[in-house]
């Protein structure tokens, strides 16, 4: 009875790992890019996804969408051909505080649950500290 058992684990196993059609893979780690510590002046906001059809099927993303209005992302409107890669861009709006978003990508790879991959931005906006022309000039006659 283990034997059979295990059989069909191992068969079920290698149906599912060899499926075929567009599979969806990002190259980065835990599909996530960090901004860091930014100035709203210093930074467009702009990051783009780079991602690979690792699949035997033409790869079509259907949508991307963020969590709030203050993200925007732009996807591929054609299909992406196996092999190929591709890029999904995101603009956020700079609002000053901490980043923490996640955008949907719905498409049709088999290798992600129901076709859905998350995306996600971090970092911290900081305002850029203004320095008072009178205050410098206070500081350079202190020094003399």
């Amino acid at each position: 009875m283990k034997k059979i058992l295990f059989v069909a684990f191992v068969m079920i196993n290698s149906v599912a790992f060899a499926q075929s059609g567009a599979k969806i893979m990002f190259k980065d780690k835990d599909n996530t890019i960090d901004y860091g510590t930014v100035t709203k002046e210093g930074d467009s906001g702009l990051r783009k996804f780079e991602f690979t059809n690792i699949g035997d099927a033409p790869l079509l993303i259907t949508n991307a969408k963020s969590t709030c209005g203050c993200t925007v992302a732009d996807f591929p409107k054609e299909a992406i051909m196996p092999g190929k890669s591709g890029f999904i861009e995101v603009k956020y709006n700079m609002n000053p505080g901490p980043i923490r978003k996640t955008i949907t990508v719905e498409s049709n790879a088999v290798n992600v649950e129901a076709g859905m991959s998350a995306l996600k931005i971090k970092g911290e906006v900081i305002v850029k500290k203004e320095v008072n022309p009178l205050e410098k000039k206070q500081s350079l006659l202190e020094k003399s």
